[in-house]
């Protein structure tokens, strides 16, 4: 599995779902008692649910290592996003895990390991020594953590267990690109286990054509991979894989299922003490809402023109909407039908204040610019009221950009309070001045459903 960021099913309970995924793990093991379950990165955080309040603070991932925990879970890597937690939440999401964290690159900011955490791991499976080793792309900066190179990593692990086990097994949450350099520079590895993009893939690279594999997120698939070492051969390892679709074909675990539902009542008794009410109806839709990673980071979709709307809505005075992609975290689709306060909340789970800016055209056709070139990243720029691009000239409400001219835009205040890909050069500027603040975008998305579907509205 790979970037696991929640405990339910999605896409209306059609697909996902981790106590499914631990009844077909329960199925693996009865036919092979040494069947590993393995995730590659990205558990923690960011998920809807763990920003629920909860005792002194926030849930911040005790229900993903829970569930976790009762699924049964072997292995896993640092994701880049379990390094959004506060220090102390960190350090306690390790402490209750009941499965091993391995890195090979990612350490306290003392260059140590961090509690419990090991940079290696040797198995031994009927007498076969099977190696894994875990790296993570040095995305996410903070305080508490200091990265080795992942690749440099690699190969110091490479040389190191190489010798020492049968089967190497690279457990990486890097880049796609990343992996396929991986698998160029060092053939000894055997298999690549990845996480970090949300949508299943299967490579061969390099000289030995190493196998890459990633599922999709949220479980919405996992991969099964059957290793068959034979000692006497000269191809000793032979590896065959098969996607399997988590659906609601798939029976529930009882146990994994008892504490989603505990977390679950939790995370929402925790928001309703905020005043947020996750089971309340806002709106009912007769079109699908597409929130996938792979969607809303490349191309503008129903939801993501939805967001822009209600941007513009609350902005009444600004002539066009930008916002990153990022923000948008639910990776999923919405069916039509009943949204309710928590899916507002899985869409956005960051939140964030609309705000409005002024800058020169000169300004905007760079940042328009750069936004297009992010496609594929958090920092691809979703718009309204924008056009162009790619060759194009860029226009807003219709009309061609004009350098010189002063426009008034609509923005989440991240991209000019903390920034996003390549578009640092919008934050804390006296060229992007704030002249006005909307308030929550949660709330005006909220908003601006209520006004698209009145007639379907289901509940005050």
């Amino acid at each position: 599995m790979n970037d696991i960021y929640e405990i339910d099913p999605v896409n209306g309970g059609k697909e996902g779902g981790l106590a499914r995924v631990a009844s077909l793990r329960d199925t693996l093991l009865r036919r092979d008692p040494d069947t590993l379950t393995v995730l590659a990165g990205d558990l923690l955080c960011p998920s809807a649910l763990g920003i629920a309040p909860y005792k002194d603070g926030r849930l911040h991932g005790q229900q993903m290592i829970e569930t976790m925990n009762a699924l049964g879970l072997d292995y896993i890597t640092f994701g880049n996003h379990e390094f959004d937690l506060p220090e102390e939440s960190f350090y306690n999401r390790l402490k209750e895990s009941q499965f091993t964290w391995i890195s090979s690159n990612c350490f306290r900011e003392n260059g140590t390991l961090f509690p419990g955490v090991v940079e290696d791991k040797i198995i031994d499976i009927k007498g076969v020594k099977v190696g894994i080793f875990g790296v993570t792309l040095s995305k996410k900066q903070t305080d508490y953590l200091i990265y080795k190179d992942p690749l440099v990593a690699a190969e110091q692990k490479v040389e190191e267990l190489r010798p020492k086990v049968d089967i190497l097994i690279a457990l990486t949450h890097l880049t796609k690109d990343d992996d396929i350099r991986l698998a160029s520079r060092l053939p000894e590895i055997d298999l690549i286990l990845g996480g970090h993009e949300h949508e299943n893939m299967q490579l061969w690279r390099g000289k030995d054509f190493t196998p890459i594999f990633k599922a999709d997120a949220n479980a919405r698939t996992v991969y099964v991979h059957n290793l068959s070492y034979n000692t006497t051969a000269v191809q000793k390892l032979a590896i065959t894989s098969k996607l399997y679709r988590i659906t609601d074909a798939l029976p529930e675990q009882p146990k994994t299922a008892e504490v989603v539902k505990k977390w679950r009542k939790i995370g929402y008794a925790g928001f309703r003490k905020k005043g947020l009410h996750p089971e309340r109806i806002v709106a009912t839709t007769d079109v699908a809402l597409d929130g996938l990673e792979a969607s809303v980071r490349n191309f503008p979709t129903t939801l993501t023109e939805l967001i822009a709307r209600s941007m513009l809505t609350a902005a009444s005075e600004a002539q066009l909407a930008l916002y990153n992609s990022g923000s948008i975290r639910v990776d999923d689709i919405l069916p039509p039908g009943q949204i309710t306060e928590y899916d507002i909340i899985r869409i956005l789970p960051f939140g964030g204040n609309i705000v409005t800016v002024t800058m020169k055209g000169v300004l905007l056709e760079r940042a328009l610019t750069q936004g297009l070139a992010n496609k594929g990243e958090g920092g691809f720029l979703q718009t309204g009221r924008v056009s162009g691009g790619q060759g194009k000239p860029w226009r807003i409400d219709g009309k061609e950009l004009d350098p010189g001219a002063e426009y008034t835009v609509a923005v989440l205040d991240y991209l000019v309070k903390v920034g996003d890909d390549n578009l640092k050069f919008l934050v804390n500027t006296p060229e992007v001045p704030i002249i006005a603040d909307q308030g929550d975008i949660r709330k005006a998305l909220i908003t601006e459903l209520q006004a698209i579907f009145p007639a379907q509205l289901a509940s005050p």
